[in-house]
Parts: C-alpha cells; structure tokens; sequence
C-alpha cells in the first residue's frame, strides 16, 4: 500500500496519470461529502439520536416499529444536508465530467454532486430527496424539513393509496436497484481509470464493484484512511484535498479541456 499525507501530488501519483484516459469513473462513499460537514454514517448521530446507532435506525423493522422516529431522523439528516455546501471535492467531480466525460456512481444519500455540478449521478443507495409510497411506490415530493429538530415527525400519507411516504433510501436488509447496481458494473466495466473515492470498501455489494474494472485500467483510492481495496495507488488524503490536485494533472497531462 502506498500512501501519502501531503497537500501535494505524490510523484508516483502522477506518474500514473501521465497517460491519456478517455474512460474515467469515480466511485464515492461517505468521506467524500465528509468535507461538507455531513458526518458519515459509522461516525453515528448527534443531538436528539445520541443514543441511536444510526444502523438500528436504517432498517425495515425500524420502520415498522417506529415510522415517526425514523421520518424525524432522516428529516433532520435531510436538513443538514440542504444546509450543507458542496466541497471543493465534489466541484471537481463536476469539472472532471464536464471536461472529460467522467462518469460518477455514489453510495451517498446526498444530493451534493449534483449541486458540484455532475449529473447523471448513479446513486446505489438511493437518495433523501427521492420519498416514495412505502405501499405502492409512487414517487413523492418532499417539502422543506422542518425548522426546529424534532425525534418524532409522522410521515406524509400518500395521495394515492394513503400509504406512509418512506425516505427513498435502501436500508440494510433491502436489496440495491438492480437496475442500478447492473448500470454501475457496466460503467466500471468499460472503464480505464476508475478513482474510488472516501468509502472503507466494508460494505457489498458496493465494494465489490472494483472488481469489475478490466485488466489494464488503474485503480486510485482517495481516503484518509485506506481501505482494503486492491489499487494501483492508495492516496491518503481527503476529497477536498485530493481531488483538485488529480484534476489539475490530468488537465495538464490530457492537454486541458477537450
């Protein structure tokens, strides 16, 4: 493992990209929007969810158990992350697609890569700001969360069926859209350059993913701290830091925008 603290680009780093990618994916966890101030998921709650493991609150059986309990905290979380900004991490991204076509797959649940300017996001674990009908599925759109933090907050029904609305997120125990998870392997599949970025590389199917990339593509892992994910390079640094750096020489090294 290779890895490295510094504010700049390691040489070995950027002997890598030296070479002209034309197939560039990045695959972010939750480090990433961790610059942000949006706290990652294994870091656990604050506040009202002190005594709450966050995984105790991400379940099907939570749901049943409890739905104003759940609603309120993903409420909240949806709070933080509308009050939250994109980090410089994330404005890379967005150039890294706009100049070179790079294509971006998340486990986040944030909304922050869109909003740093990427777009056609793959968001393997779904999406705060995507509510569905926990009965007949139809899509919901959310109003502001509420101003002041509450534990309790019933859901919405739905108009529909008058269902319970339920945060359009995959909770432990449920399966990935294969529609989606199906779209992420091609997309690593077809890769040369594949950047994973902020994620432990601990939780399946999501980090089995590297494992689609061909032989001959490279592999960089941007985290502060690595992985156990097989990479070319293991770069310890954060999103923030890390990725405008990478942005830079590749821009340099491909001959800017194209």
């Amino acid at each position: 493992m290779n890895t490295n603290t510094s504010q700049e680009m390691p040489v070995r780093l950027s002997e890598l990209l030296s070479r002209r990618f034309e197939r560039i994916v990045v695959l972010s966890g939750a480090g990433m929007s961790a610059d942000s101030g949006i706290p990652t998921f294994r870091s656990g709650s604050n506040g009202l969810w002190h005594e709450f493991n966050p995984s105790d609150l991400a379940t099907p059986e939570a749901w049943e158990d409890d739905k104003a309990l759940v609603w309120g905290w993903y409420e909240w979380r949806r709070g933080l992350v509308m009050a939250a900004r994109p980090n410089p991490g994330h404005v890379a991204i967005g150039e890294l697609q706009r100049l070179h076509g790079t294509s971006v797959i998340t486990q986040n649940v944030d909304d922050l890569h869109e909003r740093g300017g990427a777009t056609g996001v793959l968001h393997l674990h779904g999406s705060l700001f995507a509510a569905r009908c926990d009965t007949c599925g139809a899509p919901h759109v959310l109003g502001d969360p509420p101003s002041e933090i509450q534990r309790q907050v019933m859901p919405p029904r739905c108009p529909y069926c008058d269902g319970y609305i339920r945060p359009g997120v995959v909770w432990f125990g449920e399966d990935l859209d294969p529609e989606v998870l199906d779209n992420a392997r091609e997309r690593i599949a077809a890769c040369d350059l594949l950047l994973i970025v902020g994620t432990s590389s601990v939780v399946y199917p999501a980090a089995g993913l590297s494992g689609y990339a061909p032989n001959g593509a490279t592999i960089i892992e941007i985290n502060p701290q690595p992985g156990p994910s097989l990479t070319d390079y293991q770069w310890q640094t954060t999103a923030a830091i890390g990725l405008p750096l990478l942005l830079d020489a590749l821009n340099h090294d491909q001959g800017g925008e194209k």
